[in-house]
């Protein structure tokens, strides 16, 4: 890559033309991969199915799943393969993204932006793994403390759990931990460019830690339990994009001399137009 972009410009054709290989390439991973786990599909649902295994044989419960329509599970097996071929292929798809949009940035541009791309699956992979080992076996104990015995009620209350709801629940849980977990990236990313200011995030923590509490209601189940474990990670990443953002800002006072002469987005605005 020429340290200079202008020194290989493409007309938007090809650009179009790049950017469509670049697409074909990251959907040819995604079906190989997906054709990959549809195979050992009924083993990665045994491993999600597992944190719920463990609770009925503390709490206690039926100790099965069901499901309510004959291709129910079929199409839940589908939805195992293509969730795992989308989080195995999500740093092919950030890799080619980066290849179709790294030439035409400068050498320190593309210095700044790739410990991003490299910090972004990583968090997901920790939010995924607090998930599964820590929130959903909470999150499954106090759910199924709500069974009752014939001796407690007129008839027993027990859980017949359905795969494809069950599925669905812990994908939504995955994937909300995992966005959530891209907090950090985000912010010092705009703290980067000069969007925001690590000031600015001290001022507006107390609003902050509000709204993180109304997202964690929003995204999650209506358990306390899922709701506090999203939030105080989140609260914490909060604190942890904080310095990062300090740290970013000296990257930028290094890099422009001092920090009042550093370009902000209006002035780029202005002088490219």
């Amino acid at each position: 890559m020429a340290e200079n972009p202008d020194s290989h410009t493409m007309p938007l054709l090809d650009h179009l033309m790049e950017l469509r290989q670049r697409l074909v390439y990251s959907a040819a991973g995604l079906v190989v991969t997906f054709l990959v786990a549809m195979y050992f599909a009924p083993n990665i649902l045994d491993f999600l199915i597992r944190p719920l295994a463990s609770a009925m044989k503390e709490v206690g419960g039926t100790n099965r799943m069901i499901y309510t329509h004959l291709a129910e599970n079929f199409f839940t097996q589908i939805q195992v393969a293509f969730f795992t071929a989308a989080f195995i292929t999500f740093p092919v798809f950030a890799n080619q993204m980066w290849l179709f949009i790294a030439p035409g940035l400068y050498k320190h541009e593309r210095a700044a932006i790739l410990p991003f791309l490299l910090a972004s699956p990583v968090l997901f992979f920790l939010g995924g793994l607090l998930v599964y080992g820590l929130i959903m076996p909470m999150a499954w104990r106090f759910f199924l403390g709500f069974q009752t015995t014939a001796d407690e009620t007129v008839m027993p209350i027990q859980l017949e759990a359905r795969v494809g709801d069950y599925l669905s629940l812990v994908m939504t849980l995955i994937f909300a931990f995992g966005i959530s977990f891209q907090l950090p990236v985000l912010l010092v990313l705009l703290a980067r460019v000069g969007i925001i200011s690590a000031a600015g995030l001290i001022e507006k923590r107390r609003y902050a830690i509000v709204g993180v509490f109304i997202f964690a209601g929003i995204v999650t189940p209506p358990d306390v339990i899922s709701q506090i474990g999203l939030a105080i990670p989140l609260v914490l990443l909060y604190e942890v994009s904080i310095f990062g953002a300090k740290f970013a800002e000296k990257q930028r006072e290094e890099m422009w001399g001092v920090d009042d002469s550093a370009p902000t987005v209006e002035d780029t605005d202005f002088n490219q137009a």
